[in-house]
């Protein structure tokens, strides 16, 4: 049996469109123009890439771009400041303060500081706190959203009663994965380094999303079969005899896609639904600002 390879492009133009239908509706009915600020601090390239992106793909879908780029040296207060304005500015219904940031600033205070309501990366505590406690008004991290839309169209919604394996527990991926699986009335295992025995624990899950930073961990004769497998890692290495290093996920994709039912792949699979699932969680926030209905579910 060799696994459906599960198309993270193709979902997250699907995911789009549906953004972009949604905008266009709150438009027409509502004239809400959800609204996306992005805070870059810093020159740091991949960071400008992954902001461009999620500008361009922004305005595509209809809804207002914001870039706000800082100096590497700009003082915390300032960049306090800046996110104090956003969180008053009425077109603006996402901030986003693209993560790492410079070592004088306390990443964490600053996270704090977005308004939970404008907060489309699910870090804030609120947030957390809603998402454990099941509040539909959570705001769900992007990566365990995309990974749990990804899961219900390969078990086409029916989701409850599957026994799910986390392999992480990051306050990330890990922790908001799990939270999300349980919405969905899965069964929840969450496993780490330190979980005794993990092959086994494995092999009796119907759903295994890795998230461990850990090259290939995760071989093929862990896998029941016919599982979906959704690999989250993404880690650059170097294969003996090879110049170029490769990008591999947590999963020996190889080994896995002859067990599993399908599987996700390193590049191309969770990657590009994280910033459509920015943009989904900005027009779920517009949409809960004003007190609409939202058609994204």
């Amino acid at each position: 049996m060799t696994a459906n390879i599960i198309d993270g492009k193709a979902a997250a133009e699907r995911l789009r469109q549906q953004v972009g239908l949604e905008v266009s509706r709150l438009v027409t009915e509502y004239q809400l123009q959800p609204g996306l600020a992005v805070v870059l601090v810093g020159d740091d390239p991949a960071s400008q890439v992954y902001v461009r992106n999620k500008g361009r793909q922004t305005v595509a879908a209809g809804m207002l771009s914001l870039e706000h780029k800082l100096d590497v040296a700009v003082p915390e207060n300032e960049l306090l400041a800046l996110v104090d304005r956003l969180n008053n500015d009425p077109a603006v219904h996402g901030i986003l303060v693209q993560l790492p940031l410079p070592g004088h600033i306390d990443e964490q205070r600053v996270l704090q500081a977005i308004d939970p309501a404008k907060d489309v990366d699910g870090f804030h505590p609120a947030n957390v706190g809603r998402l454990a406690t099941g509040d539909p008004a959570a705001m769900a991290p992007c990566t365990p959203m995309g990974c749990t839309l990804m899961l219900r169209e390969q078990f086409d919604g029916a989701l409850c009663g599957q026994n799910a394996l986390v392999i992480g527990r990051s306050n990330i991926v890990g922790k908001p994965m799990a939270q999300l699986l349980l919405r969905e009335s899965c069964t929840v295992t969450i496993a780490h380094s330190r979980t005794r025995d993990l092959p086994a624990l494995c092999r009796q899950a119907d759903i295994v999303v890795a998230a461990t930073g850990r090259p290939e961990m995760v071989r093929g004769d862990w896998i029941k079969p016919g599982a979906v497998v959704i690999d989250v890692g993404i880690n650059r290495i170097r294969f003996e005899g090879e110049e170029k290093a490769r990008l591999v996920g947590d999963v020996a994709f190889d080994e896995v896609v002859e067990v599993a039912g399908a599987t996700t792949p390193v590049p191309g699979g969770v990657g590009p639904m994280t910033i459509a699932c920015l943009l989904r969680n900005t027009v779920v926030a517009a949409c809960l600002q004003r007190g609409v209905s939202c058609g994204l579910v």
